[in-house]
């Protein structure tokens, strides 16, 4: 099954590019990007996800302004060519790769959109993530974080949003591929939904910080990643510079200290310690000012999770009134929260994404997913 890809040098084995070396149903390739301000007046979220054995390509785009979060999602059958990212009424093309994306909405469901990301940071190839239970690999992927801006406009119900309204648009991007939740569906006993996660893109005015981490339910990691990367200047439209690891310092250890909103799971504030080999410790504070559902874009949603079979061609649109939403309900435990980040004396602004689902001992959390 030859792809127009095949035709350039860049394959790692003998099969053509489209053939997968794995038939695990949990193999995957996905883009997410956010968007947010300093105020934490608006975040935007989108994500697209190609499942190649499920033979589905999903997306999602959903905007929270003023206390409603606006969440357009599609899915359809993913043919042959998986290079063709556009799903209903979304779309995501990649004008130069790592240094410039559009992601288009053509309104058809009320919420329509063209936004350009363009990078502000050399790309950050985090730690491999890799989780083996009992012997089963359950997750084994690569995942690329990369900081730049939005541009263009956003249109609500009729209401045109222009995004130089809110001053810089930050955003943190990642790239991921490879396979997640490998031992779910398989035969044998059932295993418990635990996922333990933080992933913390921090702005300042001169620098990029970013951390992950993840936690098995009895508090031990079994993944840490940190590195710290200045802001482009002159570079930018260098892909040359965004692809060179020397301009990216990486952390010798990671640590995040979350303290948790009482009857919750969502954080109220947090700390990330970084240690870097060739300097002092980074340590952050983070404040929460605006908390974003992940549910809005298919994560943990009952009905629209990603690489679910949902028809030849399907898409829906609906609106989250966060005031009406339950912290425990599963499907928003999940929650990407800008937050005011200080930094000794200096301020900047960052995202803390947060995902504790199952049991944390260290955290009080057990595996039915309430309060501690």
């Amino acid at each position: 099954m030859l792809h127009p890809f095949d035709d350039y040098p860049v394959h790692n084995g003998p099969e053509p590019l489209l053939h997968l070396r794995s038939d695990s149903a949990g193999v995957y390739d996905r883009y997410f990007y956010n968007g947010f301000d300093a105020e934490g007046r608006v975040f935007i979220g989108v994500a697209l996800g190609v499942y190649p054995n499920r033979q589905v390509m999903d997306a999602s785009f959903s905007v929270l302004i003023d206390g409603r979060q606006h969440n357009v999602r599609a899915s359809r059958h993913a043919g042959r060519d998986r290079a063709l990212t556009k799903v209903g009424p979304i779309e995501v093309t990649v004008v130069q790769p790592m240094l410039e994306h559009r992601v288009t909405v053509d309104g058809r469901l009320g919420l329509a959109a063209d936004i350009t990301w363009r990078a502000t940071s050399a790309v950050i190839q985090e730690a491999p993530f890799k989780h083996v239970v009992d012997g089963r690999t359950s997750f084994d992927y690569t995942r690329i974080t990369q900081f730049g801006e939005w541009s263009g406009w956003i249109e609500i119900e009729g209401r045109r949003i222009d995004l130089a309204e809110f001053g810089r648009v930050e955003s943190a991007r990642d790239r991921s591929w490879g396979f997640r939740n490998g031992v779910r569906g398989l035969p044998g006993p059932a295993h418990d939904h635990q996922f333990h996660w933080f992933w913390v893109p921090t702005v300042l005015d001169d620098r990029y910080l970013h951390a992950a981490s993840n936690d098995d339910a009895q508090g031990r990691p079994w993944h840490r990643s940190g590195a710290v990367t200045a802001r482009f200047g002159a570079e930018v439209g260098d892909t040359e510079a965004v692809l060179d690891d020397s301009r990216i310092i990486r952390a010798t250890s990671t640590t995040v200290d979350v303290t948790w909103q009482t009857g919750t799971r969502w954080p109220t504030s947090a700390v990330l310690s970084l240690a870097t080999w060739d300097r002092d410790s980074v340590q952050v504070v983070y404040e929460p000012l605006l908390r974003f559902q992940m549910c809005g874009i298919g994560y943990t949603h009952r009905e629209w999770g990603h690489g679910t079979w949902k028809g030849e061609a399907v898409e829906t649109y609906d609106v989250l009134d966060h005031g009406t939403i339950n912290p425990l309900d599963s499907q928003m435990l999940h929650v990407q929260m800008t937050c005011r980040a200080t930094y000794g004396s200096r301020t900047g602004i960052a995202v803390l994404e947060s995902l504790a689902m199952g049991r944390h001992d260290p955290s009080g959390f057990g595996d039915s997913n309430g309060a501690a």
